[in-house]
Order: structure tokens, then sequence, then C-alpha cells
């Protein structure tokens, strides 16, 4: 949990400081990999709305890619490490013609890759793999669900924030984005719940549920404002099935993942950004990302 704090401390004042000028700054010097200029963000009167709510939405992403790594990194760490690691952890896709609505490929796919490096880099924890030792039994499963049920309210706002605005038409697509995540989700519980109860012979793992679903809604994040109901649907039916079953494919390459990081962000944050690729028409006015 103090990990978690140090994230949004330092990544967030990282990105007050670095972040937002490297990401969106408007000086010459940059260019299509990266921005340049108004570090230590701040504005004036006619600015300052669009700016600071420009900063404060975008800061919310820099941190939430810093915080996922803390999951796969557990109880292997030293704090002031981390310290460091958020940090440096905190935009050259947009000119590049990539769409992406809400962070799949730079929050999401950045932060389960950075995750499977750190946690192959620190190895299991003692006694992780050990002949005849079962893994490590779910400390509180009533707290995991609670954490996923503001997981699952919260990528509400996320998704929808990313249309940036209610104005002009874009709450139309936040009202899209709402729908696609929702559905998305239920693709996703749906088909975790079934493989689970197949796996489980007749019983249901709460680790491949949460996870289900956070894939599901990792998965439509990237076209969460221009998804039709069933692709919504489809894009997450098969995250389900990719959590539940790269998280035994990692069990079995005995890399510790305490908390999915690698199934429900990397290769969910990888369909994601395929599926998009895959299921995206040309009729929409594509400048989010």
């Amino acid at each position: 949990m103090v990990k978690n704090v140090v994230d949004v401390v330092f990544g967030g004042l990282t990105y007050w400081m670095f972040g937002y000028a490297l990401s969106f700054g408007p000086d010459p010097g940059n260019n299509p990999f990266v921005g340049w200029g108004e570090f230590f963000v701040d504005a004036g009167p006619e600015t300052m709305g669009q700016k600071f709510t420009t900063f404060i939405f975008q800061m919310s992403f820099a941190t939430t890619a810093t915080t996922i790594v803390s999951g796969a990194m557990a109880e292997r760490t030293k704090l002031t490490s981390y310290i460091v690691f958020s940090l440096f952890n905190t935009g050259f896709l947009n000119d590049l013609g990539v769409v992406d609505i809400a962070g799949v490929g730079p929050v999401h796919l950045l932060g389960g890759t950075t995750g499977l490096v750190a946690t192959l880099l620190l190895k299991p924890r003692t006694g992780r793999f050990c002949e005849g030792q079962s893994a490590p039994p779910m400390g509180c499963p009533t707290n995991v669900m609670l954490g996923m049920f503001m997981l699952w309210w919260g990528w509400l706002g996320f998704n929808c924030g990313s249309t940036f605005g209610i104005r002009g038409g874009k709450w139309k697509l936040a009202a899209r984005s709402a729908v696609s995540t929702i559905m998305s989700s239920m693709g996703g519980g749906l088909s975790s719940l079934s493989l689970t109860f197949i796996l489980c012979k007749g019983k249901f793992d709460i680790a491949d549920i949460v996870n289900g679903i956070l894939g599901a809604l990792v998965s439509i994040t990237g076209m969460c404002a221009i998804a039709h109901p069933w692709e919504a649907i489809v894009i997450g039916l098969l995250a389900g099935l990719y959590t539940t079953g790269t998280t035994r494919l990692v069990e079995r390459l005995r890399i510790d993942d305490p908390v999915g990081v690698i199934p429900v962000h990397l290769v969910c944050g990888l369909w994601g950004l395929t599926a998009t690729g895959l299921f995206v028409e040309q009729v929409w006015n594509l400048k989010y990302t």
C-alpha cells in the first residue's frame, strides 16, 4: 500500500515537473516522439481551465502505469528502490496514427511489460516454487472482490473521461464508452466464470474471475468510445479466456506474479491494441489517443 502512495506522490510530482512537458509541450524542439516546453506546469487565467484539467487527468494515467508494476514486484522490492522507479516510469504515438482512446498501450501494456521485466529480475519469493508447496492462499477474498468493484466503477470514469468533455457531441462518445466498458466486462466475467468452473471441477476461483473482468476492462480501453456493443462483448470474452490461460502458463513457467499483472495488463493490453486494429471503422473522427 505504501508503494501505491509513493506512485502518486513521486510519480505525480515528476509528471508535474517533466511528464506533461514531454507529452504535450508545444515549444520549438518538439517532434512526433516527444514534446518540449511547459515544464513545472502552470497557466494563466485564459488557459488554466483546459491545461489544468488535461494535466490532472493525464497525471492519473501516468501514476496508474507506475502502480501496475507494484503488484508484480510484491514482497521483493526495497521501498527506496521503488521510489526511484516511480520517478522515472512516467507521447509520440498520436502523430503516428495510433488509435488508443484511454491508454491501453501507454498505461496497461507499458505497466505489464515493466512488471514482467521486474519480476524476472527479482526472481520468485523465497519458497514460492518449492517442491510439494502450493501457492500461498489469497489473503482476504472479500477485500479482493471489494477492490475489483472499486476498479470496475472507476474504469467508467477513466474511459468516459478520455473523450475529453461533453460538449460538441463528445457526450455521445462518453455514453458509448460507458456501454462498451460494461459490455466488455460482462463478456470477460462470463468467459472467466465458465472456464474456471470447468478447470476447478465445479468450483469457482475468485482470482480467475477478478482477473477475467479486469482483463476485459483493459482490453476495451483502446477503443471504448468507438466500439459497438457486440464488439465489446467479443473482446471481453476473449480477454477472460486469455487471463485464465495465461495465469496458468505463468505459474508453469515459475514466474512469480502475485496479483496477475502479466495476464491482466501485459497480455490483455496487447490484445486490446490488436483488437482496436481489427474492429475500428474509418467512419469515426479518431483524434483521441
